[in-house]
């Protein structure tokens, strides 16, 4: 479990105050400090210990040498225990140390402050009064709230008929451009380990939090491995293909040649939206489970490279949203509102006709070392091993993106037009009403 290094925190410690101060997170980098000295001035006591109890133990023994190396024993078992709680102490602080952010990343007290970056298209004007996705999706049997929340309850929904084939078609889609783009394409495990959540940063702190995580933890006591013993760890769904595609490498070191590396997955997400309950709860705007396509990079430890490649990633998203004339707008995130592991992130919105505003349909981030210490990710160059660069950037997410066409391409008489590109997949033009 790597987080930042211990040395680089102790010869950065103003600037990483300043960082934690400005993404509001609640940690004391001196007491850091002073416990990460106690811990390793226990460690050198007990080192100390060990080589006159080595020495001791080559000599013929007699009633004092063997009284010093019980006692020897018994110390080193007392300030093993001591370095255990310091070295639990030090890991969950150590958790907390932030990245600092890019210097072009803005000061701002959290999401309001956010800034606008670059816009593309108007929004879209109608001669008619337009209907939400909720009223067109029902009127042309696309969606079925009512039945999806008997069956899975809250936020729970079935995608019908064309909205089906409109789905899947954006899936298709992203995947197709990103495979011509050389993107390694793959379906990761969405059922994982805690592991796999903690290094990629969706737990708050080491351990899962069921009060704050927006995660699903599945517990399953009766799983069977394969020597017949059972198997009591629990599992957790992700909420991207991020995560997993992430620990593909866990514990890994590659080679310098295979850098950099551009992945894409295909998902099935889960979310619980712990602390959204009142936000844009209707229709499928904010919704419990839902498909998406993620892309991760994957670089040598050298910003400028890691900058080119999280271009890259927006680039793709920004492309899509072109392709399917979607109007929307680029932001980048303010430093109160960047997460602890976060270097930089944009977020693209595009834009609702029913909230009369735009609504984030993705974000790439930058997280330079920061997750791949925690998942132990490393690369070997000529000189030495060093950790790798890790990035990623929502290619496409299905509902609200499926909101976005609907509304945006509804006709005066109720029906959808189906953009463009998505026509192969969806087999039509135009989205009407069942005869």
């Amino acid at each position: 479990m790597n987080m930042l290094d211990i040395k680089f925190i102790k010869e950065n410690a103003s600037q990483i105050k300043k960082t934690a101060q400005d993404k509001k997170i609640n940690i004391d980098i001196d007491h850091l400090l002073s416990v990460n000295e106690n811990r390793v001035k226990l460690i050198s006591e007990i080192q100390k210990i060990k080589t006159e109890q080595n020495k001791l133990s080559k000599v013929k023994p007699d009633p004092e040498t063997l009284e010093k190396l019980r006692k020897f024993k018994s110390e080193i078992v007392t300030l093993k225990e001591k370095l255990d709680s310091i070295e639990e102490e030090c890991l969950d602080l150590m958790v907390k140390v932030p990245t600092i952010p890019s210097p072009d990343v803005p000061f701002g007290k959290d999401d309001s402050e956010n800034i606008e970056i670059y816009r593309w298209g108007e929004p879209t004007k109608f001669d008619f009064e337009p209907k939400s996705h909720i009223e067109l999706a029902e009127n042309l049997d696309l969606i079925d709230f009512t039945r999806g929340s008997k069956v899975a309850g809250y936020r729970g929904y079935y995608v019908k008929n064309e909205a089906v084939m409109l789905q899947m078609g954006l899936m298709m889609y992203a995947l197709d451009k990103l495979i011509k783009k050389g993107f390694t394409p793959v379906i990761p495990p969405t059922l994982v380990k805690e592991f796999v959540l903690f290094g990629s940063g969706y737990f708050s702190s080491r351990k899962y939090n069921p009060k704050v995580d927006e995660v699903y933890k599945i517990e399953n006591d009766e799983e069977k491995n394969p020597d017949g013993t059972i198997s009591k760890e629990s599992k957790f769904l992700v909420g991207t293909a991020e995560p997993s595609i992430l620990a593909y490498y866990s514990d890994e070191t590659l080679e310098e040649k295979d850098l950099p590396m551009k992945i894409c997955g295909f998902s099935q997400c889960y979310r619980s939206e712990i602390g959204s309950y009142g936000k844009n709860t209707k229709g499928i705007y904010r919704v419990h489970e839902f498909m998406k396509i993620e892309q991760v990079g994957i670089t040598h430890a050298n910003t400028e490279e890691a900058e080119k490649i999280h271009q890259e990633l927006r680039d793709v998203a920004k492309e899509i949203h072109e392709d399917l004339g979607i109007p929307y707008r680029e932001l980048i995130i303010c430093t109160g509102d960047l997460s602890a592991g976060k270097y930089k992130q944009y977020d693209i919105e595009a834009w609702i006709p029913s909230m009369n505003s735009y609504g984030e349909t993705g974000s790439a981030s930058n997280f330079l070392d920061w997750q791949s210490r925690r998942l132990n990710v490393k690369y070997r160059d000529k000189d030495a091993t060093n950790y790798v660069y890790m990035l990623n950037s929502t290619a496409i997410p299905s509902p609200r993106m499926l909101i976005a066409i609907i509304e945006n391409y509804q006709q005066k008489d109720g029906t959808i037009l189906v953009p463009k590109v998505l026509r192969q997949y969806v087999g039509k033009e135009i989205i009407s009403l069942k005869k």
